[in-house]
């Protein structure tokens, strides 16, 4: 009687299958990693098909994994993991295999799960660089929201003096989290860091999130500009910068192993952001990451809205990669 008053039962339901609640985390990285999870769990069930890790199944996985830009090191690092626990268990469904193997990569990936702890300073300075292309300032407005919702306060220095979009880009990210730039229309980028810097100070802000103009590794002047605004940072803060982040754009593949190399030994990288995740299939590479260049992955991205970067959680990750 008066079931019109009742309220429809959730029970059992995540918060995306009620009608008209927003999409979990969890689910929208799901639905980010649709192509890397079509290039690599969608095939494991017709491997995994004959239900016994021989060395047919090895093979396949092996260039399965290596075309998901894996990598060598990781594929063999995982194909041995499968084999070790094929000998230690029964592996002997396709269901079990595959949750071997998705341990496994669990294991190998969370070594890189080191959330960034911003509380050991104050201004806390992070220098942000990368190549042009890869969302790096793009990624440093979604990183301001995202610290301002942890209540941190947050400056913004517009150091890629370079090119005029990246300032105009950084303005309309500041307006849009009522978040202050320190920039100039050209000029020295080190210079802009160091005032932006002493700003911070006298404001007592939080947070300094740095931008950097875009380097390619190979262009070794510029990668020695980028250096030299590293020391200028410490000119200003001598603990600083306490985070040098890297962006990675996710659709270079293995191509990320050299980027972070070559600006860690001009910048002493301590932690990646990999961006645009959603648009390719080579979401396979923070294996190759984890297994070649283990670097803390302090953020993804999966998408372009504000709220679309978010810290890297291995077992959230890999069970997007799993149908």
């Amino acid at each position: 009687m008066f079931g019109f008053l009742k309220k429809p039962s959730t029970e059992g339901e995540t918060p995306g299958d009620i009608k008209g609640a927003a999409p979990t985390w969890r689910e929208r990285l799901k639905a980010g990693l649709a192509r890397t999870r079509s290039q690599f769990g969608g095939k494991l069930k017709s491997i995994f098909a004959r239900g016994k890790v021989d060395d047919e199944l090895l093979e396949d996985l092996e260039t399965l994994l290596l075309t998901s830009d894996i990598g060598i090191e990781a594929t063999e690092h995982l194909l041995q993991e499968l084999k070790r626990r094929a000998k230690a268990g029964k592996l002997e469904t396709p269901e079990a295999i595959q949750q071997a193997l998705a341990d496994a990569l669990h294991e190998l990936l969370l070594p890189l799960e080191k959330p960034l702890n911003v509380s050991g300073h104050h201004p806390y300075i992070i220098m942000i660089a990368g190549i042009n292309g890869a969302g790096k300032t793009t990624s440093i407005g979604k990183l301001a929201k995202y610290f301002q919702s942890h209540g941190k306060s947050v400056l913004l220095a517009a150091g890629d003096t370079f090119r005029a979009a990246a300032r105009e880009q950084l303005l309309t990210w500041s307006e849009r989290n009522n978040v202050t730039v320190i920039s100039q229309e050209s000029g020295d980028p080190a210079a802009v860091i160091f005032d932006a810097i002493g700003a911070a100070k006298a404001r007592g802000i939080d947070i300094v999130l740095a931008d950097t103009a875009g380097r390619l590794p190979t262009q070794l002047h510029l990668m020695e500009e980028i250096a030299k605004v590293r020391r200028v940072i410490q000119k200003a803060e001598p603990s600083g910068p306490h985070e040098t982040l890297l962006v990675l754009d996710a659709n270079i593949g293995q191509n990320a192993l050299a980027q972070v190399k070559a600006f860690d030994k001009a910048i002493h990288v301590t932690g990646l952001v990999v961006t645009k995740l959603d648009g390719t299939a080579k979401g396979g590479v923070l294996a190759a990451i984890a297994r070649q260049s283990p670097k803390p992955v302090r953020f993804i991205g999966i998408g372009e809205g504000i709220d679309d970067l978010r810290p890297f959680v291995a077992r959230d990750f890999v069970d997007a990669m799993f149908e």
